[in-house]
């Protein structure tokens, strides 16, 4: 797999970038079991199966995980020159530009000669929360023309027990013995025959630069919890199936005073017993009756709003679509809306008396010059 293609070892897992190791153990076995091929016989359930322990296989080793979280997959690749930055067997420097051109190796050149700059994200940096995922279900005409919800969901939030520090009250984080609460350790490489050194995530403290001797007892020292909230959205008119909304600011909480996620809902709208949607146009098909269809008449048609009168021409066919401008679908924030579209459905009468029938009949033997449809398909066989 080209490492073009693939997907972040902490997305694979469904792990924060903080995770603790008990959290990646316990997402890998709950994952594994899911795709293991003797149990999942989808067809991309191997391929899913082989990437969930590649990712297990970095991420659980504390070396390998500083590794990728400095260099990226370049860091934990085999054949991959992590500190160069180039193919192994290849030529490390590419081209002949200065180091500032090669990534990583201008990280690496930079930091052995005190310049450069660092391309390594600190782990005090804020950190936008993740978001929230909700769904939400819709009547026909709440979709229709737009509502207001309350939506239950769970997100993460700092503990209100120990401020998200994670240190039980009265305590706090203490600085890193291994980093000196620098949050980075020097790292040895060799790189064509040359001893290199350079600066490598803590693996003791992820980064931070302190541990936490005495967690807080209510979040077990991660200083997030997860929680239950309600919140109310605003459903716009218009909206359809399977369309998302963004509710800004009502995911999980940030790191480091970073910004909260987001809560995306998206709705299921419920069928409508007689309308059907594509876009913002509705249809519908209208039983009338035969004396309607042959002699015309004035007629009542549903609508979302309430019925409104329509006028039936005389000789009106099954089939025939008439169109009610105005009476669709709202579009998203505007004030224009789809069309309705009606189709007739000429209706037989059942269960009829022998009067009735009777009646049919001479109708029948006195107007058959009026039925060109049914004229002109027995013609054909002549």
């Amino acid at each position: 797999m080209a490492n073009e293609n693939k997907r972040d070892y902490y997305e694979v897992l469904g792990v924060k970038k903080d995770a603790t190791d008990a959290e990646i153990k316990r997402a890998y076995r709950k994952l594994a079991a899911k795709y293991h091929p003797d149990v999942n016989h989808e067809p991309d359930a191997e391929q899913k199966f082989k990437e969930i322990n590649e990712a297990n296989e970095v991420l659980s080793d504390a070396d390998k995980r500083a590794r990728y979280d400095q260099f990226g997959f370049a860091g934990v690749d085999p054949n991959f020159n992590a500190a160069a930055g180039g193919a192994g067997g290849g030529n490390p420097f590419g081209g002949f530009g200065g180091f500032g051109d090669f990534g990583d190796l201008g990280d690496l050149f930079g930091s052995f000669f005190g310049g450069g700059r660092s391309t390594r994200r600190s782990a005090n940096a804020p950190m936008r929360g993740e978001d929230v995922m909700a769904r939400l279900d819709l009547t026909f005409e709440e979709a229709a023309f737009g509502t207001e919800k309350e939506i239950s969901a769970s997100r993460i939030e700092n503990c209100d027990r120990c401020s998200g520090s994670g240190a039980e009250p009265g305590t706090s984080p203490a600085t890193c013995l291994r980093c000196n609460g620098k949050g980075t350790i020097r790292v040895q490489q060799n790189i064509m025959g040359m001893v290199m050194q350079s600066e490598s995530a803590c693996p003791d403290c992820r980064g931070t630069g302190k541990v936490i001797q005495t967690p807080c007892t209510r979040c077990k020292g991660k200083g997030k919890v997860r929680r239950s909230f309600k919140t109310r959205v605003k459903v716009p008119a218009g909206i359809d199936d399977e369309q998302t909304l963004r509710v800004r600011g009502e995911g999980c909480s940030g790191a480091n005073g970073g910004p909260s996620g987001d809560l995306l809902v998206t709705v299921s709208v419920r069928s409508h017993p007689i309308f059907t949607r594509q876009g913002q146009s509705i249809y519908c098909e209208m039983p009338i009756s035969f004396t309607q269809a042959a002699c015309g008449a004035e007629v009542e048609v549903p609508t979302l709003e309430g019925k409104v009168r329509y006028t039936i021409n005389e000789g009106t066919q099954t089939g025939t679509t008439f169109r009610l401008k105005g009476k669709g679908i709202p579009y998203v924030n505007s004030k224009n809306r789809g069309d309705e579209f009606v189709t007739v459905v000429v209706e037989t009468p059942v269960r009829l008396s022998r009067e009735q029938k009777e009646l049919l009949r001479k109708l029948e033997e006195s107007g058959a010059s009026n039925q060109p449809k049914r004229k002109k398909f027995f013609d054909k066989f002549k």
